[in-house]
């Protein structure tokens, strides 16, 4: 058996939702398609697909096989790419995930430079305020605010980001100023969210990991835009990362608050696999991105460029 194109058979089984137009894309017969994939099942020593007269289920092992066969014919196809022309001429997709502000207001306005720069390549940007799965969403590089936690993982580190808490100061003539990060307790918070219910905000102390506030959120919101403005209007305090409020801050619209409590910088990375680190066009996107990033420092002195694993 070709393991190899036995899970390609697989694969566009599963993709198609029928060995009948698995075998039809593939311009192979429907035999050869059923042969094959009961070879890996045969393999395996397990079931991976649940046939029935309508649809494929997969198996639990099935959805297992299915997401690592996935990355690995991904990771064959970028080595044939790599070995069969000039690695100084990445051709092909980039699928790229960022948080949505970000990447609206500093990734797309790059994107057209690094298009002129490499025409053979195109980039597929999306934007999403969740952690990806990048193999199942088959993303090759995303863009990451926090601590990683995932080892098998590589980082670039760009910036450190400032998460500050602020609001009008129309809202706190109205409501005072909070002191410390308990007496949010009595104030109107504005939280960022897709899902409303339980907040915390986490503030400095004595320890590395500070500490966590509870908070009372009043305006539950899933755009940090939005918030930002809600705040500028008095509806309370946000708290948002302090790149996107400097001109707020210069202009008197908002007025920094607890700066005294403000926890430890939060890393932002751009991270992808290990084994796609060779392929030309990841490398060009990542050399680009850093490369720009240190020209444009769009985040001031926060920015960082370093190089480090998760």
């Amino acid at each position: 058996m070709d393991q190899l194109a036995a899970m390609a058979t697989f694969v566009r089984a599963v993709d198609t939702g029928s060995l009948s137009a698995a075998a039809r894309s593939l311009s192979s017969s429907l035999t050869s398609v059923s042969r094959q994939i009961s070879a890996l099942e045969e393999h395996f020593g397990t079931r991976l697909l649940l046939r029935t007269t309508r649809q494929l289920a997969l198996t639990d092992d099935g959805r297992l096989l299915y997401e690592r066969a996935k990355l690995i014919l991904g990771e064959v196809k970028e080595v044939e790419a790599a070995l069969s022309r000039d690695r100084h001429q990445p051709s092909g997709r980039i699928r790229v995930s960022s948080p949505s502000l970000m990447g609206r207001l500093v990734i797309a306005p790059l994107l057209a430079e690094f298009l002129r720069r490499y025409p053979a390549l195109s980039v597929e940007l999306l934007l999403v305020d969740r952690p990806v799965d990048m193999v199942e969403e088959d993303i090759h590089l995303a863009l990451r605010v926090g601590r990683l936690r995932d080892s098998q993982l590589v980082a670039r580190r760009l910036a450190d980001l400032r998460m500050i808490v602020c609001a009008s100061p129309d809202y706190l003539a109205r409501r005072g100023v909070p002191d410390t990060p308990h007496d949010l307790a009595a104030h109107d918070c504005l939280v960022f969210s897709d899902t409303p219910g339980r907040a915390e905000w986490r503030f400095a102390d004595d320890t590395k990991a500070g500490r966590k506030i509870r908070i009372t959120g009043r305006l539950w919101m899933n755009s940090l835009d939005a918030l930002v403005g809600a705040a500028k209007e008095g509806a309370g305090i946000v708290r948002v990362p302090s790149w996107q409020v400097e001109g707020d801050l210069a202009t008197g619209r908002l007025r920094c608050l607890l700066a005294d409590y403000e926890p430890s910088p939060t890393p932002l990375n751009l991270i992808f696999q290990p084994s796609r680190l060779a392929s030309p066009k990841i490398r060009a996107f990542v050399d680009y991105l850093v490369e720009r990033w240190r020209v444009i420092n769009p985040f001031g002195a926060q920015s960082s460029g370093s190089d480090t694993d998760s």
